[in-house]
């Protein structure tokens, strides 16, 4: 049973990451990524084939962040003209071409055999205890990641990063560089995206194109929706309650008569669009309640946008 939590465990903190980068580019910037599994695969794949390599696996890390992080700025540089639907539809289907090629190109991945035996850190020297011993490391670097990103959303980059968010054209009238705002957030986003999949390749020492499919997209955004998708907070918290969710369901399942495997995986997934429709109809604004989510900074003071009716946060961001 410890075993089993300390799993989850270490699953809800790559969750957290995940739910961490959308903040920044969703959340903050504005910017819908239904792309991000692409992002967890192509760290995932990069820390696995450097580990291979022999390189070492905090070299590893790093170059499966940056490489994604820096994918993710060209993306948003191709696309930096969409927005909203056509943003998010060009992004699932960034992701889909990573999977294919993560399927065809078997010289470099194994296709659909995926990747076996990777390395994990100190996994012979601590034994029994390398999964505890994970668990604190995925939540460490969870913890660095969000008091970072706090900081970096509590600045003056922050408050003119959610001035794009509300209002691109009166950003840009007051001398914000709304593009390379944008370059910064999804960049961001997308190497908290690679890291989690490098932890997770290490931490499972498999992976496989089947592994980066698009519910993973659906769960971290359920996860960020519950605990509310501007807060820091709430993305830790909607993490852990996600995992809490597809494991209850997954008891639940098993209990009740007369379902196959295939009945019971389409509960789960039913059970977690119910959860979805009922978060966004009862509380919309998540757990965390999104209050001066504007500015970001209790004690702000927005001001009323006269051109759209709404509120600004210019008179933090100029």
């Amino acid at each position: 049973m410890i075993s089993y939590l300390i799993f989850s465990g270490t699953i809800a903190g790559f969750y957290a990451l995940l739910s961490l980068g959308l903040v920044m580019a969703w959340g903050q910037g504005g910017l819908v990524n239904l792309g991000l599994v692409g992002f967890v695969g192509l760290g995932a794949y990069t820390s696995a084939l450097l580990s291979g390599a022999g390189v070492p696996i905090w070299l590893d890390w790093i170059a499966a962040a940056a490489l994604s992080g820096a994918v993710g700025v060209a993306l948003c540089l191709v696309v930096r003209n969409l927005r909203g639907d056509y943003l998010a539809i060009v992004t699932l289907g960034f992701a889909e071409i990573l999977r294919l090629a993560e399927t065809n190109e078997k010289w470099l991945t194994k296709g659909s055999d995926g990747i076996s035996g990777i390395v994990a850190p100190f996994k012979g020297y601590l034994g029994d205890s390398f999964p505890l011993f994970y668990l604190i490391l995925t939540w460490a670097l969870v913890g660095l990641a969000a008091f970072l990103l706090n900081g970096l959303l509590r600045s003056p980059f922050g408050r003119a990063l959610r001035a794009v968010r509300d209002d691109e054209q009166v950003a840009a009238v007051a001398g914000k560089s709304v593009l390379r705002l944008k370059l910064q957030a999804f960049g961001i986003a997308a190497a908290l995206s690679g890291l989690a999949g490098a932890l997770y390749a290490h931490f499972t020492s498999f992976i496989a194109p089947d592994v980066f499919i698009v519910q993973l997209t659906i769960y971290i955004f359920l996860a960020v929706t519950i605990g509310g998708y501007t807060r820091l907070t709430g993305a830790v918290f909607g993490s852990i309650a996600l995992v809490a969710l597809l494991e209850a369901t997954r008891f639940l399942a098993a209990v009740i008569p007369g379902l196959d495997a295939v009945q019971i995986a389409s509960l789960r997934e039913f059970a977690i669009a119910v959860t979805l429709i009922v978060v966004m109809q009862l509380r919309p604004e998540g757990a965390f309640r999104m209050t001066n989510e504007r500015s970001g900074l209790r004690g702000s003071r927005p001001v009323q946008d006269p051109c759209h009716g709404q509120k600004s946060v210019l008179d933090d961001a100029i």
